[in-house]
């Protein structure tokens, strides 16, 4: 199917004002769809490998389904070193993040001169932005040492550090792609976002010069179960590289970091309990959540005790504003972003009708919302969008969402392209699609 002119011009306009430029904008077409067929499109939460598992003997129905992530390109040495503390690893989705959310905590200890929470947290925008870039623990823990300001550049934290409120004022986004029942690294495209004059300017307080007061202890709150369970082994895998390398490198304030491990069960509940028992055992820094309703769900308690919430993966764009008292910290980028590169994504193959599923919480009714705009904004109006939800179970031992009318209504409306919105429990929208015989481009390319 040929786009019409308007339509091409829509996605032309898409890509100057967005600044998302990529092969796929100026002259060249899109990519052909056929009239019967509907694309997939996902996100950070499930363009995984481990999502294909999640839908068993008919993992073959995400072939040909696209999505957007935060992700670098990750040097060769950083995936060895991940794979050297899990050799299991089949993807690296925010183990950067992770890995830099743990150096970032413990540099900003050591400059601190202290493992008290507060203190640790005035440091954590200033140890990106001020001072001698540096790009190990090793060399920047030298630096602090010497008595010298840094600038920490490493493997998610690369154009520019991190904006006055602690998240990136820059980031990467990959478009992935599923061949088969596996990511094909080899079509993955990476482009840039954000702006580098965003990034905080203010000098920090000067840190003390006393560090008797104990290890630092950083505790986890990552999805070990849950929904986003499929995230944890690149998320562990990178908070443990961290510790191991800041300890090989003589530690923070002369004493090796503790990790104390921890599980967010992608549940509030089950969140709530583990944060509890970090307080209790005196954790200074909680890594987590994984997702972002689940530390919105935790903050105020997190802030109630005075520790820092430092969240690898968190990016519903609604926590840049939250009342955090300075605790919360991420290293991965807002969804406003992410929702721009999704909304080119999807455009660049030129659909006609558009549902966007979404999982009803933070995450992704916030990212539906800026995916929606960025459509409305390319001539996609009311009438050419879909939007839907559905309810995630509470904890992993529920019943499979039930889609089947959701199914149904994207069928009846007529939907070329399918943008899902949500983390491994949202395999059960792929079959359901499937089963109400919405004609998607993998059945029809088997």
């Amino acid at each position: 199917m040929h786009m019409s002119r308007g339509t091409r011009g829509a996605v032309m306009a898409v890509c100057a004002t967005l600044l998302l430029a990529t092969s796929a904008c100026g002259d060249d077409q899109p990519e052909e769809a056929t009239a019967h067929q509907v694309r997939l499109y996902g996100t950070d939460g499930n363009m995984s490998n481990s999502y294909a598992e999640e839908l068993g003997d008919r993992a073959n129905l995400v072939d040909g389904m696209k999505g957007t992530t935060p992700l670098t390109p990750l040097p060769e040495d950083f995936k060895k070193r991940l794979l050297s503390v899990d050799p299991k690893l089949d993807g690296f989705l925010y183990a950067a993040e992770s890995y830099d959310a743990v150096v970032i905590s413990a540099l900003a200890a050591e400059v601190a001169g202290t493992t008290d929470p507060a203190a640790i947290a005035r440091q954590i925008v200033g140890v990106t932005n001020t001072g001698t870039r540096c790009g190990t623990v090793a060399q920047c823990l030298r630096l602090i040492r010497e008595g010298k300001d840094i600038e920490y550049r490493s493997v998610s934290i690369t154009r520019a550090g991190f904006t006055d409120v602690g998240e990136p004022a820059t980031a990467s986004y990959a478009t992935l792609h599923f061949d088969g029942q596996q990511l094909n690294d080899a079509k993955t495209e990476f482009v840039g976002a954000g702006d580098e004059s965003a990034a905080s300017n203010k000098r920090p307080p000067r840190g003390n010069t006393s560090s008797a007061d104990g290890p630092l202890v950083i505790g986890g709150l990552l999805p070990k179960t849950g929904d986003l369970a499929i995230a944890y082994p690149p998320l562990a895998a990178g908070a443990a590289l961290a510790i191991k390398e800041i300890n090989a490198a003589g530690g923070v304030l002369g004493e090796e970091v503790v990790w104390v491990d921890g599980d967010d069960g992608t549940n509030p509940a089950i969140a709530k309990a583990t944060v509890a028992r970090h307080v209790d055992g005196g954790v200074h820094v909680i890594i987590g959540a994984g997702g972002s309703g689940i530390s919105a769900a935790v903050l105020e308690d997190v802030v109630k005790a005075g520790r820092i919430l430092f969240s690898p993966s968190n990016t519903a764009a609604n926590l840049t504003e939250v009342d955090d008292r300075g605790l919360y910290f991420r290293t991965a980028p807002p969804d406003g972003l992410q929702g721009r590169a999704l909304a080119d994504v999807i455009l660049r193959d030129g659909p006609q009708k558009i549902a966007i599923v979404a999982r009803k919480d933070s995450y992704g009714e916030g990212l539906q919302g800026i995916v929606r705009a960025e459509l409305e904004r390319a001539g996609f109006g009311g009438d050419k969008v879909k939007l839907l939800g559905y309810q995630p179970g509470e904890d992993a031992n529920a019943a499979p969402i039930d889609f089947s009318a959701g199914a149904k209504e994207i069928k009846d409306f007529g939907a070329d392209a399918v943008l899902i919105i949500g983390f491994g429990e949202s395999a059960a929208v792929v079959r359901a699609l499937a089963d109400a015989n919405v004609p998607l481009a993998a059945l029809a390319n088997s």
